[in-house]
């Protein structure tokens, strides 16, 4: 007769040493399951002995109302928390026997199950997926280690079919003869199955091949063997780049741009590596259209420890269409130094930036009293034209407000000096007309008067005779040149 396996779960109480028996329900097992036994203390032997938590252990059988029941394993809980603790090592962990009766059950269950046929439809991939091709950019290279040699090729990998084919990119003057098609379109197969006995396959079908290429195998700037031979993928098209983000999301489908190595501008030289025939780089037009003719200039001096560059002024113009900086040194008498160009129009990266990536001087870090590092010289920026604060209060909202303060700080004063003179002269113009009234009363004497003397005096000092003058001139008035006297 066919024995039976059934598992089952033991409890143990500890605040009264009970226990109780449970049997998980198993489908179609044919016998009750449930609760075996209830909660109840259970004998040990016939002297009225009961089972303490002592007494088990795994690995052990528990004899109770003549079954036996083998302990295969315990919770985290029984063996970390409560055994261990109490100093009772536990054995090791026994398998689950499996029952002969179920395994015998599932036998004659999996040949009648109906299989669910694959969701997969023909029809509806190839709908999809017809006329998408991934296409890669490639350099073959050749295995012979005497005559190596590479050459570039395109490698089209069809979707609809999973199918290759890879063309030559003929050049002129390579010495080999056009040949375009390298390889015609076929599935390369990846692994093949292992060969039980030797054999001679001239057509390898999908009965020898255990993995064909797929999508996920070519990753730019890793070497494929297709054919037994050796393709270097450099690069891909927009299609290719954006399937591989959509799908493959791991993978780097970026080409490798090489160190910069400092011949020409960084725009020219990232050009020669994306493409084969170098182009020039992107001029921003909308910016150039715009901010053409805008230039911030500021009056900065040399921070220098050493005393001949004491009282050197220069002028720093940026180019707000190329963003580009150029400086001038002001002439001064007698110092020794020819002033003129210090620094042709470039742009300036900062100091400690990447090679590779820099990052260059903007507006924003253009403050009165800020330090910039200029390929090593070092500029301290004391003052800067009114146009700059301007420019900067309209683009208030992207540079910093320590910026635009310095600004306001500095050229604030000059303003409100300026504005105090011109209200200034307001209140003298009116004076001037009293002193034009004498005038042309036709008395000499009036201009030997101490107060037309200060009047005069005056403001040939603070430069209000320019003022009066035009003024008067606006109002279309005729009077003598009292300030040429």
């Amino acid at each position: 007769m066919e024995h039976r396996v059934r598992p089952v779960v033991i409890y143990y109480y500890l605040e009264d040493d009970s226990m109780c028996i449970m049997e998980p329900a198993v489908e179609n097992s044919g016998i009750l399951q449930g609760k075996r036994l209830k909660r109840q203390r259970f004998p040990k032997n016939e002297r009225g002995e009961h089972y303490q938590w002592k007494d088990l252990n795994i690995g052990m059988d528990l004899e109770v109302y003549g079954f036996k029941y083998h302990i295969t394993q315990c919770d985290p809980f029984t063996k970390q928390d409560f055994m261990e603790s109490e100093g009772i090592v536990l054995n090791e962990p026994e398998p689950m026997p499996e029952d002969p009766y179920s395994r015998r059950r599932k036998k004659p269950n999996l040949q009648l199950s109906h299989t669910t046929p694959s969701t997969f439809d023909k029809l509806h991939y190839f709908l999809n997926m017809d006329r998408k091709v991934l296409r890669f950019y490639a350099l073959y290279v050749t295995s012979d280690d005497v005559y190596k040699d590479t050459w570039p090729v395109i490698i089209y990998y069809y979707l609809v079919d999973d199918t290759v084919k890879i063309r030559e990119v003929h050049e002129r003057n390579n010495g080999r003869d056009p040949f375009p098609l390298f390889m015609h379109r076929r599935r390369i197969p990846k692994k093949l199955k292992p060969e039980i006995f030797p054999s001679c396959v001239m057509e390898v079908s999908k009965e020898y091949v255990d993995e064909y290429y797929s999508p996920k195998d070519f990753e730019l700037g890793q070497t494929v063997k297709l054919q037994n031979h050796q393709f270097l993928l450099l690069n891909c098209d927009g299609f290719t780049r954006e399937y591989y983000k959509e799908n493959y999301p791991d993978m780097v489908m970026e080409a490798e741009i090489p160190p910069y190595n400092g011949f020409g501008s960084l725009e020219n030289s990232l050009q020669n590596c994306l493409y084969v025939t170098p182009r020039p780089p992107k001029v921003k037009f909308l910016k150039n259209l715009e901010n053409d003719h805008k230039v911030l200039r500021y009056t900065a001096q040399l921070d220098s420890s050493s005393p001949s560059d004491e009282g050197r002024c220069f002028i720093l113009s940026y180019y707000l269409s190329d963003d580009m900086i150029s400086i001038y040194e002001k002439q001064t008498r007698n110092s020794g130094i020819i002033g003129g160009k210090f620094l042709e129009k470039t742009r300036v990266p900062k100091p400690g930036s990447s090679v590779d990536n820099p990052e260059f001087y903007s507006p924003a870090d253009l403050a009165i009293g800020a330090t910039i590092e200029i390929f090593s010289h070092r500029f301290v920026l004391t003052n800067a034209d009114l146009y700059v604060l301007k420019y900067m209060e309209s683009i208030s909202n992207q540079i910093p407000s320590q910026t635009l303060e310095s600004l306001r700080q500095k050229l604030g004063v000059e303003m409100a000096t300026d504005k105090a003179v011109e209200q200034n002269g307001n209140h003298l113009i009116c004076l001037f007309f009293f002193f034009l009234f004498l005038h042309n009363l036709n008395s000499p004497q009036f201009l030997r008067l101490p107060a037309c003397c200060g009047f005069l005096t005056y403001s040939r000092c603070h430069s209000l005779h320019k003022t009066i003058t035009n003024r008067c001139r606006s109002l279309d008035l005729c009077f003598p040149s009292l300030f040429a006297r």
